[in-house]
């Protein structure tokens, strides 16, 4: 078995561009802006789907968008599979590049019981090349979110260790974090402790976000089966509410979630089609930005990023301008589309882009999809 707790290979461009230029299944973006405006996007990919042959590809733009360039890889050995990235700059302006690793030996395998989140950082992310300390290993389970710092300076990230999904057995001595966790740094991410975690009714894969609301209190939003559940907690994570349903509808899918600075939450997902509303895999379609000003009892402002059909997995970031810059994926088996939106608040508001420089579904990469031998 090969060992998925030992780091990871981390490629140059130089050396990525072989297995790049084969890549075919892709999606499950994420996105950060530097402190300077530098983008960097990273999704996972390669094989002909979820499995072994997955590695995680970080590309960075200096011209907003237009133009991107391959960075570096994240290529585990053997049947060590590297997917889930998040991207985040923290409060101290480095930049993270997150993911989680497992061994999936058997085939439709994606999980092996543990995983673990693993990290790289760097000081200088509106650099073409930082310099990147080297990889290490943060947490058990899988993290595909980007982490909340509270207004104490505590660090939270947002991990889960899935209820036995995906192939792999969560050990004995795990069984107590089997949720939507979170793992807490009081160091500046030096180090992480699991704090509590929370269930969602009918739990999928988690992908839980965090945000503080004004009141102090913590509320994750957790992917459930049947669309977004939200619980909450008044303690810093130790312990977390029954989750319930709560708007908007979404169907069962990732979603992305922060609060913005003018104090709006802003909440990206698939909007439910009112016909399959709890229906455990309903469609994914008419992506969609919301704006809430009451922390999120209610949605009133939206605005449709993409009504296409199999477009999902958005992240978001917001520069310091204001900007607000989106990614997410469309047809990961066929297309294999990673697509980029810029947009901001007042586009939200009005329910259509209005704003100059505010655009929509940009392509930033497009591996074809799989292709089928014959």
């Amino acid at each position: 078995m090969t060992d998925a707790l030992a780091p990871p290979p981390v490629l140059t461009a130089a050396a990525a561009r072989p297995g790049w230029d084969r890549r075919a299944f892709q999606g499950i973006p994420s996105l950060a802006v530097a402190p300077g405006g530098r983008l960097w996007a990273a999704w996972y990919g390669g094989g002909q789907g979820e499995g072994a042959d997955n590695r995680v590809w970080l590309l960075t733009s200096g011209d907003r968008g237009a133009h991107w360039d391959l960075h570096l890889a994240i290529d585990p050995p053997g049947s060590v599979r590297a997917f889930d990235p998040a991207l985040w700059c923290d409060p101290l302006g480095r930049l993270w590049l997150f993911w989680a690793q497992a061994d999936t030996p058997r085939p439709g395998q994606i999980f092996d019981g543990v995983a673990g989140v693993w990290a790289l950082r760097c000081r200088d992310g509106d650099r073409a090349q930082p310099c990147w300390e080297p990889p290490r290993r943060l947490a058990d389970g899988v993290m595909m979110n980007k982490p909340l710092a509270l207004a104490d300076g505590t660090w939270l990230l947002p991990t889960a260790l899935w209820k036995d999904l995906g192939g792999g057995t969560v050990p004995p001595h795990l069984h107590h974090a089997r949720h939507a966790n979170v793992a807490a740094s009081s160091d500046q991410g030096g180090s992480f402790t699991l704090r509590g975690g929370a269930d969602a009714p009918a739990p999928d894969f988690d992908e839980h976000m965090l945000v503080e609301l004004g009141d102090g209190r913590l509320r994750m939003l957790i992917r459930d089966l049947g669309g977004l559940v939200a619980s909450e907690s008044a303690d810093g994570g130790w312990s977390w509410s029954a989750a319930a349903p709560c708007p908007p509808a979404t169907p069962n899918a990732r979603f992305h979630l922060r609060r913005l600075r003018s104090g709006r939450l802003l909440l990206v997902a698939n909007r439910a089609d009112p016909a399959q509303i709890g229906v455990p895999w309903a469609r994914r379609c008419d992506l969609t930005a919301w704006l809430s000003e009451d922390d999120g009892a209610s949605w009133p402002w939206s605005l449709t990023l993409d009504a296409r059909e199999a477009t999902s997995y958005p992240d978001a970031d917001q520069d310091a301008d204001g900007r607000i810059w989106l990614v997410w994926d469309r047809e990961r088996y066929r297309a294999g589309e990673i697509l980029l939106g810029c947009v901001r608040e007042g586009d939200i508001l009005a329910g259509r882009c209005q704003a100059d420089g505010s655009f929509l579904a940009r392509v930033i990469d497009r591996s074809g999809g799989v292709r089928r031998p014959g």
